[in-house]
């Protein structure tokens, strides 16, 4: 890497995104992979589809050796400019009332309550219309 780096919006990161001139963002820092998309071993896709974003996230997800990240020294072409990322939002999950057992088994017992006489009186009619047909 050494000397002095130059530092990247994301905008023109993101003008970096075809087969013929490819650029990553990865932890902060900028990365021309355009010789490296036929040898890549996920394939060019993988690594097109990761431009105009912050793709760290993509990159640790896959867990790369510690060779793959050696390799990426010989790509680095800058820094980039973290203002220019968007944040990320956090996820916050929908409020859902605290399961209570207690209200589970209120409505199994009242479900049985319906159901039960239910199925009585149908097997009593059942019975009893078979036994009037034999």
């Amino acid at each position: 890497m050494g000397g002095e780096s130059k530092t990247f919006t994301l905008a023109e990161v993101s003008e970096h995104n075809n087969r013929k001139d490819c650029w990553l963002v990865i932890e902060g820092k900028v990365y021309n992979v355009t010789k490296f998309l036929e040898d890549h071993p996920g394939g060019d896709e993988v690594l097109l589809s990761a431009t105009g974003k912050d793709a760290t996230d993509d990159f640790e997800d896959v867990g790369h050796s510690s060779s793959a990240r050696a390799m990426m020294d010989e790509f680095y072409v800058g820094e980039i400019d973290s203002s220019t990322i968007p944040t990320k939002k956090q996820y916050t999950p929908p409020k859902q009332p605290h399961y209570n057992q207690d209200k589970t088994s209120e409505f199994i017992v009242k479900l049985l309550q319906f159901l039960v006489p239910l199925i009585i009186l149908g097997l009593a009619v059942g019975i009893r219309i078979y036994t009037k047909e034999t």
